[in-house]
This record gives C-alpha cells, sequence and structure tokens, in this order.
C-alpha cells in the first residue's frame, strides 16, 4: 500500500482522488490538502449566477469534502501547505493553526491557477490574502467561490450603477454579459483591439464585439489601463486614452500557475507551470502535476503546451491517479476544445487560429463557409452557421476550427478536435459520411462545403 498526497482539491484533484478511491478502493492511504473552505466550484458558471440566469450557486458544486471522505479519503480543508520537502518526501501544512507534517510515497500537485495581479497603479492584494480581496473596495478579482458571492451581495446594495470589466477574453465578454443583464452600465476594457482573440481569428471575434455592442456593452479596446483611482473605494479607471467613473472594478486579464511549492526542483515551462508527460509526471520521480499547474500535450501543437480549461484538469486527474496507482495510462492529448454563448450568440473553436498556426510555423491556410444550418424551406429555428477550417498546405492536415451562429452548432467542434488528434487530412473530411435530414442540415452542408472549398 502507498500513501498518496494529493494538493489541492478542486476540478484536478477531486478527478484524482475519486478515480483512485473508486478505481482501486482501498489499496492506498488518499490524504488531500486544500487551502480553501469549499471544493469543486464550477467557476465557468459564476457568470450565469452573477447574471441570475440560474437560482443560485447549489449546482456550481459537484462534490465536497464529505463525498471523499466517505470514499476513504483524509481531507484537510482550510489548510494551506506550506512547503514539500521533495527530497525527504514530507508535505507540512498548517491544519487548524498548527504545523501538521505528513509523509508520502506519491505525490500529486493539483495547486490549480490564480489571477494576475496586473502592475496597475490602485491594483493590490490585501496582505495574507488567500482568497485575492483587493485593498481598495469594489476592486474584485473573480476565481473562487467567495469572490463571486462577494460580487453579488455588493450588486444587491445601492450605488453599483457602473462597472468596468477589464480583460476581453471568456470569462471578461461573460462577466459584460452577465453585469449588463443585471441592469448595469459595463465598459469592457482590453490592450488588445478584439475580443477574445486567443481562441477565434479577428473576423469571427468582430461579430462577438458587434453582438456586444448591439446590449449595451461600451467597448474600450485597444487601452492600456494605467490605474484604479478612488478615496478606499473604485471611483474610476484610467487607461492611456481615457478616463471612466465607475463603482466596480473586475479584474479579469487572466491567470497563471500557483507553482510556488516548486521550491525551483521541478522542470518548468515558460509561464512556470510544471513540466509533465503524458503521465503527468513531472521531472522528479513520484511526483505528478494536473490541471492549471501543470503543461499539457497539445496535438495541433505536436509539443506541450499550457491550455488551462476544467476540462483538461479533469482528465489529467484521471491519468495521474492511475499512473499513481500503479496501471500505466498515457493522455491522449487535447487541442484546447472551447466555447462560449453570450446573448444567444453562440462560438465554439479547437485547436489553432489562423494567426497561431503561422506562428507556430505551419504553413498555414484557412477555407470557410457560410450557410444555413437547415433548407430554406424550414421557416423557423434555421439560423446561419459560419465555419472557418485551418489546415497545413503541406500536410494537408486540420489544425484548427473556428463555429459561429444561434444554433447551437456545440457538437460539431468534437468532430474537429477528434480529426486534430488523428491528423485528418482536409481532402479525408470533404468526403467523411455526414447524414442528411431536413429537420438537422442540408445535403451540401457547411462543413462539406468549406472542406471542398480548400486549395
Amino acid at each position: 500500500m502507498s500513501k498518496i498526497v494529493v494538493v489541492g482539491t478542486n476540478h484536478a484533484g477531486t478527478a484524482a482522488i475519486k478515480t483512485m478511491l473508486s478505481q482501486y478502493g482501498s489499496e492506498n492511504e488518499i490524504v488531500t490538502f486544500d487551502q480553501n473552505s469549499n471544493i469543486s466550484f464550477l467557476g465557468c458558471g459564476m457568470a450565469l449566477w452573477i447574471g441570475e440566469q440560474i437560482d443560485g450557486a447549489e449546482g456550481l458544486f459537484y462534490s465536497n469534502k464529505e463525498e471523499l471522505e466517505s470514499m476513504g479519503a483524509k481531507v484537510y480543508m482550510e489548510s494551506p501547505v506550506l512547503n514539500i520537502d521533495y527530497d525527504r518526501k514530507v508535505v507540512r501544512a498548517l491544519v487548524n493553526g498548527q504545523e501538521h507534517v505528513e509523509s508520502y510515497d506519491k505525490l500529486i500537485l493539483a495547486t490549480g491557477s490564480q489571477p494576475i495581479i496586473p502592475p496597475i497603479k490602485g491594483v493590490e492584494l490585501q496582505k495574507d490574502s488567500l482568497e485575492f480581496k483587493a485593498t481598495l473596495e469594489n476592486l474584485q478579482f473573480v476565481k473562487l467561490f467567495q469572490n463571486s458571492e462577494e460580487v453579488i451581495k455588493k450588486l444587491e446594495k445601492p450605488g453599483i450603477n457602473r462597472v468596468a470589466v477589464v480583460g476581453a477574453g471568456y470569462i471578461g465578454v461573460e462577466l459584460a454579459e452577465a453585469f449588463q443583464r443585471k441592469g448595469k452600465e459595463v465598459v469592457l476594457v482590453d490592450i488588445a483591439d478584439t475580443c477574445m482573440g486567443g481562441y477565434y481569428d479577428r473576423d469571427f471575434t468582430d461579430m462577438m464585439s458587434k453582438n456586444l455592442e448591439d446590449h449595451g456593452i461600451e467597448l474600450a479596446f485597444g487601452q492600456a489601463v494605467q490605474a484604479v483611482e478612488g478615496d478606499g473605494k473604485v471611483e474610476r479607471l484610467v487607461t492611456d486614452k481615457a478616463s471612466y467613473d465607475v463603482d466596480m472594478v473586475i479584474m479579469a486579464v487572466g491567470f497563471k500557475p500557483n507553482t510556488g511549492l516548486g521550491n525551483g526542483q521541478l522542470e518548468t515551462f515558460k509561464n512556470g507551470a510544471w513540466v509533465v508527460n503524458k503521465k503527468q509526471e513531472t521531472s522528479m520521480k513520484d511526483v505528478y502535476a494536473i490541471g492549471d499547474c501543470a503543461t499539457i500535450y497539445d496535438n495541433s501543437r505536436d509539443d506541450i503546451n499550457y491550455i488551462a480549461l476544467a476540462s483538461n484538469a479533469v482528465r489529467t486527474g484521471i491519468v495521474a491517479a492511475h499512473n499513481a496507482c500503479g496501471y500505466e495510462l498515457e493522455g491522449a492529448g487535447v487541442q484546447g476544445s472551447n466555447g462560449i454563448s453570450i446573448y444567444g450568440l453562440n462560438m465554439v473553436s479547437t485547436g489553432l487560429t489562423l494567426e497561431k498556426a503561422k506562428e507556430a510555423g505551419f504553413n498555414a491556410l484557412e477555407t470557410s463557409f457560410n450557410d444555413l444550418q437547415k433548407p430554406e424551406f424550414i421557416k423557423h429555428d434555421n439560423h446561419e452557421v459560419a465555419i472557418k477550417i485551418i489546415y497545413d498546405k503541406d500536410s494537408r492536415v486540420i489544425l484548427g476550427c473556428q463555429m459561429v451562429s444561434r444554433e447551437d452548432v456545440s457538437m460539431g467542434i468534437h468532430m474537429f478536435s477528434l480529426a486534430i488528434q488523428e491528423k485528418v487530412t482536409i481532402e479525408k473530411l470533404s468526403l467523411m459520411d455526414i447524414f442528411f435530414l431536413p429537420h438537422f442540415n442540408k445535403p451540401y452542408n457547411y462543413i462539406t462545403m468549406a472542406a471542398l472549398a480548400a486549395e
């Protein structure tokens, strides 16, 4: 029997613990530490909660301390790990205010990520804050359940009428919609000149920008935030081009891997994430890293990359669990598949954008097509779909795909994810068996037509 210690118990850690206990029963002793008071919070649902598109936060949790303990784990909550002695295989944590020492045979690091604190005047955290609380009132970071809960409580009080969201990635765009749905005036700020540029090419992001503007959200793109000002609480946000009088500022500029416990002994990626192989093994024997704190193999690049998604966290947790328990298993790699739905406009993507493919050294081309989802004689619930497929001109292999529509086209992106993973060529895709029925699609559907149009 081995003692396996898991540091961090959110998506990745929970997946690892459940897999080890359900698949291998009592073969190992499982101990876990987490500095938070709750686990398994689906942060991707916080905007739905803030925007009152769901009834409350209850459904945003899928596990808890009691469930993991009932399965056989020893769970220490609100117990931050102070340091790890990798040579002696010892974890030191603060439990009930006292230092606690736990030895291990194998260690799984699931420490996740933390908000990036940009070097902006007026933006700083309270000393020793584990919940990302800012020193300036109504300056909010959004990561934990507690952060969302605090924002919601503040919105219930008078005085929060105009909100600035800094960062126009997925989280920033979702939060901008949420605040507008709450009846607030919203300005969305980003140093880039578009939104969601990490996931879509410019012609697609322009569709989302127009969608946001059509719903009353002010876009302040191409502006660098210089300061958040106020006498004890937020009063204005200052950029290099303008000043905005606001009552609340949400910092959503991104996240970075939380890898301080590596002590410089574990190999790291260019952004500080722990480098792992397809078994989730770090550079040190018997030490695994999973979720947002680790790299992952990116099939679209044929190389390791950093792609922080809850779906990746769960998969890497499962892989590490099997390997830590002595059953060798390699992950299949990922494509960074993702999606977003804002005011009914659905956008999904996987793999590389055209811009990123060229930056990665591919001789990349795109092929695109716009059409109705169903035949023209279907008069209701029949929306236009735009699709773009990225492929390598030399190898013909598919590198990425983007789709946008008011139809739910999300299932289509799974096919493209598998196509990238399996190195499917654009020619093979063009002849793929796609069924036809007027209730669902056209005989010459947009996927086939886009593939046929490739150079």
